[in-house]
């Protein structure tokens, strides 16, 4: 067998099959990576995506906190009377952005009573890459419309004591400063108002 006749007999020969075992395998790792890296760098997007659960209970103390919001410093326990809901969101979630229509009524109704304030409570910016910050909180609060009081906390310290594992999380806290009603998810304008109404009853 002359040289030409050797080549066209190794080019008719099947390819190595350990060659094609390490091909295969190097895809495989190759797409496994890949989708590693798009997962642990995706946008959360449910409400149940929080960082951290509060310990808390209806009926028990209101855990303190003070809070500079868009309509003035707001602390717990407050020192007029007044009860209060506070909901802890994070600009990012579709639900706390589908939730301002609901808070932007129930302030309209009951904001002379009540006081309303809403607090971040999420490490993670709008857009899903960047940080939360000031900035972040107030782009929020223009592109949604809020028109209730909004406060950013880059402690995280209203989140540690009141965020329930979703957000948003809302809770009404009583004149006496007593937890009456812990809520977390899209929460309907109903709900809320009949936990208002009893909190200004009690």
């Amino acid at each position: 067998m002359n040289r030409t006749e050797r080549r066209k007999a190794d080019s008719s020969k099947p390819p190595d099959r350990r060659r094609v075992i390490v091909y295969a395998t190097i895809g495989i790792l190759a797409v496994l990576v890949v989708a590693a890296i798009a997962l642990s760098s995706r946008t959360p997007k449910s409400a149940s995506d929080a960082p951290m659960y509060a310990e808390l209970k209806t009926g028990q103390d209101a855990p303190k906190f003070s809070v500079s919001a868009t309509g003035g410093p707001v602390s717990v326990p407050v020192s007029d009377g007044k009860p209060v809901l506070l909901e802890v969101f994070a600009t990012w979630c579709p639900h706390c952005q589908h939730e301002t229509a609901v808070l932007n009524k129930l302030f309209a109704k009951y904001g002379g009573q009540v006081h309303f304030v809403a607090v971040s409570g999420s490490e993670q910016g709008m857009d899903g890459s960047s940080e939360a910050s000031q900035a972040d909180v107030m782009n929020f609060v223009s592109r949604f419309g809020v028109r209730y009081p909004v406060a950013y906390d880059g402690s995280l310290d209203v989140a540690k004591k009141y965020l329930q594992g979703g957000y948003p999380t809302i809770v009404v806290i009583g004149k006496d400063n007593k937890i009456l009603a812990v809520r977390d998810g899209e929460i309907t304008e109903k709900q809320l108002s009949d936990d208002l109404n009893k909190s200004l009853k009690a």
